[in-house]
């Protein structure tokens, strides 16, 4: 559900509690008045029983004196005072025997008319309760009537409540929820919607393609850090976007080199087989030279499509590397000896190992010549007649160090940070060398994969005009 959506429902929601809750005051407040204006029979006639009990008792105790005694009289005038009650005593024929108001010069009443024992007939003026009680003598008889006159403010203390201030409270108190929800949807607005909505159109910007529209929130905060994981993302996907189009790029010059260092050497190939089919080879020794021609380019070849199969390997991931264990002895001679065999013919002085440790270790050894050739078919790319490619072997800290020496040109320094790096190929050599400098850039990324994969490790140093030093480390097991 889209957050303004969900943001209108809690909206009408709220107004809705807001409009019920101001109804259940109205109701509270109806009630209030209803009970404080029709207060229960029952309750009124209670409250009088308990308010003149006293003076009651007192009528019945000396209700045959009363008319006589002037004492008693004045003890029921003061009763009468002190309570604020006006007290009438009659017989049962009507005749008035005590009034304390002296101002009312009735002697008699109408039972039929002034006698009321129900508080629904007693209210005979405003603000007024009038009510007469039986007077029992001690044989439960009645002798006659004792009226009483009480205020209904004074009976019954009602305390009413402030109708409006009622209303002004509940009143606030529903402007303040609508003003609080109000808020809650501008503020929800402005830091919460407001900024997903920029991060929806810099999201559509990265999906057609640019990568440059930086995203940035001030607020530290959820939203600024979905901000910042964004802009990362936005950076991240910016890389590897220029690291596929350069790869793509490399490919495409890879592919070029190849296919221009293959079609050279097939060339060649091509033209002597040519000119042997048509005898043009006056003699054996002129066959032989051009066998040996077209076999020094097909190796070429070879390597260049050994090169470019592990390349590929490489790049689907499983570069098939087979360990298994084996004495570093015989397996370095047999690496070394052919090796040996093919420099010697370009002029380089080769020097083996004069002593190969023989140590048990897990190797590979197709894949391990592969490294030792190509890391030996560099050098005499960078060498010329008369200078020398070295081989040591020997064991440093429990590991197995293979160094192949040439005192040849050495590395520029600008070279050095990227010459493990796919389709690198450097600066190349001003001066005549051994082998010619050619090649797609991925002999040296490639044996760093397979050391890597046999546990091991490459490095180099080098001096221009001075020579490199390649080293490989193999662990003993």
């Amino acid at each position: 559900m889209y957050l303004k959506i969900w943001m209108k429902k809690w909206l009408w929601s709220i107004l809705i509690c807001v409009f019920l809750l101001f109804i259940c005051f109205l109701l509270l407040l109806l009630t209030t008045v209803k009970q404080n204006k029709e207060p229960s029979n029952e309750y009124v006639i209670n409250q009088i029983r308990l308010q003149v009990n006293n003076v009651l008792l007192y009528i019945e105790d000396h209700f045959t004196n009363l008319e006589q005694n002037l004492n008693l009289r004045n003890s029921l005038q003061e009763m009468s005072n002190s309570q604020d009650i006006d007290i009438t005593v009659v017989q049962l024929d009507g005749r008035i025997i005590y009034n304390s108001i002296e101002e009312d010069p009735s002697q008699f009443i109408s039972l039929k008319d002034d006698l009321h024992y129900d508080l629904f007939t007693s209210q005979q003026l405003a603000g007024k309760v009038k009510i007469a009680f039986p007077i029992i003598n001690d044989k439960q008889e009645q002798i006659g009537n004792a009226i009483f006159t009480i205020d209904q403010n004074v009976l019954l203390p009602v305390k009413r409540p402030n109708h409006f201030m009622i209303i002004v409270i509940s009143g606030s108190l529903c402007l303040f929820i609508i003003g609080l929800a109000l808020y809650m949807i501008r503020k929800a607005n402005k830091e919460i919607l407001l900024p997903l909505n920029n991060l929806k159109k810099s999201t559509e910007e990265i999906v057609k393609g640019n990568y440059e529209q930086k995203t940035v929130y001030p607020r530290v905060d959820e939203i600024g850090e979905l901000y910042a994981v964004f802009d990362q993302m936005r950076l991240e996907i910016k890389n590897l976007t220029q690291q596929r189009d350069e790869q793509e790029q490399n490919q495409k010059k890879l592919i070029s080199s190849i296919s221009h260092e293959v079609r050279t050497p097939l060339t060649t190939i091509k033209a002597y087989l040519d000119a042997i089919s048509e005898g043009i080879c006056p003699d054996m020794d002129s066959l032989m030279s051009y066998i040996q021609i077209m076999q020094t380019n097909t190796e070429k070849m070879s390597r260049l499509i050994d090169d470019l199969f592990i390349h590929t390997l490489k790049e689907l991931g499983h570069i098939p590397v087979n360990l298994t264990e084996q004495y570093s002895k015989d397996v370095f001679t047999n690496i070394l000896h052919p090796i040996h065999h093919y420099v010697q013919t370009t002029g380089i002085h080769f020097i083996e190992p004069e002593h190969i440790p023989n140590v048990l270790i897990r190797v590979d050894e197709h894949r391990l010549e592969q490294v030792l050739s190509n890391l030996i078919t560099n050098a005499l790319k960078h060498t010329s007649k008369g200078d020398s490619i070295t081989v040591s072997i020997n064991i440093e800290n429990q590991l197995l160090s293979i160094n192949v020496i040439d005192n040849g040109n050495g590395m520029l320094p600008e070279d050095m940070p990227f010459i493990f790096e796919r389709y690198f190929r450097g600066i190349q050599a001003t001066g005549e060398t051994a082998v010619k400098n050619e090649g797609a850039g991925l002999g040296l990324s490639i044996c760093k994969h397979i050391m890597e994969a046999h546990n091991g490790s490459i490095s180099f140093k080098s001096k221009q005009n001075r020579g490199t030093t390649f080293t490989l480390t193999l662990p003993i097991i």
